[in-house]
């Protein structure tokens, strides 16, 4: 291994943004992820919408100088900060300008100047509360008795990523219920009867699930052994949950080497009348 592949490359990114930044945030990651050995400190600057806001803002940048990358819609507050990262001799970036001077040419349309307009108090907003608040009111088999109202119920063993995917899923708007497997009980009649919503499998690894498992008894402190982390519960853990899957004609999703938002995705694509890299057991 050469030095150069050992040590990472520390750097100032500062992210200036008149609404709440989570846009521009999640751009920058994807940006930043496609650099190996790079390392961003993030400075996040949301709801900078007055001269007084942004002034406090190129105080701080001036202190650690790096790349600006900015999501400012007013036109005055725009010239100023480009104004004040050419003073200060830094990259100044708008992220969206690209992408917005490409579509408003398709389109022919002319630019809204109203900010944060994409967390409108709409019936999309209310949409996504509603499902957020269903996820939370029936995760881990909770709920049961309206089951069915859910657009997708997740199904797995213990620490298959059910309820941060059901999560995730409740923002995007949609409504997911998840429920556990137990070893030595059988799942619900209203699980094996559901007919409205969309029951995905989740499955993994013995040998994943177990470096999970044993990471989560150690935040609680929990040493003692148990069928839990065994080798061979695990694995018949698994393959039980597995052919309850193939029997019932459940499409299944292996998250052994899937972040939750690629679950989540693969969700969505099975949602959407999609199949993608989903493997379709029965």
């Amino acid at each position: 291994m050469t030095p150069a592949s050992r040590y990472a490359t520390y750097f100032h990114v500062h992210l200036v943004s008149d609404s709440t930044g989570e846009t521009l945030n999640a751009m920058a990651r994807a940006v930043c992820a496609r650099f190996e050995n790079v390392l961003p400190i993030e400075h996040i600057y949301a709801l900078v919408r007055s001269p007084r806001q942004l002034e406090r803002a190129l105080t701080d940048i001036e202190a650690a100088p790096g790349v600006v990358i900015h999501t400012i819609v007013d036109d005055e507050l725009r010239a100023a900060l480009e104004e004040g990262c050419r003073k200060l001799d830094m990259a100044c970036i708008p992220a969206l300008d690209p992408l917005v001077s490409a579509l408003s040419r398709y389109l022919g349309a002319a630019l809204t100047r109203r900010v944060g307009v994409q967390h409108a108090l709409d019936n999309d907003y209310f949409n996504r509360m509603d499902a957020l608040n269903y996820a939370i009111g029936h995760d881990d088999g909770q709920g049961g008795q309206d089951l069915d109202q859910a657009d997708v119920v997740l199904v797995g063993v213990s620490r298959t990523s059910k309820t941060p995917t059901c999560i995730y899923l409740a923002h995007r708007g949609v409504r997911a219920a998840n429920v556990p497997l137990v070893p030595g009980r059988a799942p619900t009649e209203k699980l094996l009867t559901l007919k409205n919503a969309l029951i995905v499998g989740l499955t993994i690894s013995p040998d994943r699930l177990i470096q999970i498992r044993r990471n989560r008894l150690l935040s609680l402190k929990e040493d003692r052994d148990s069928t839990y982390i065994d080798i061979e519960a695990v694995r018949e853990e698994t393959v039980a949950a597995r052919r309850l899957y193939e029997r019932m004609e459940w499409p299944v999703i292996d998250v052994t080497r899937r972040s939750v938002e690629e679950t989540a995705a693969a969700v969505l694509n099975l949602l959407n009348g999609g199949h993608g890299q989903i493997e379709v057991l029965g």
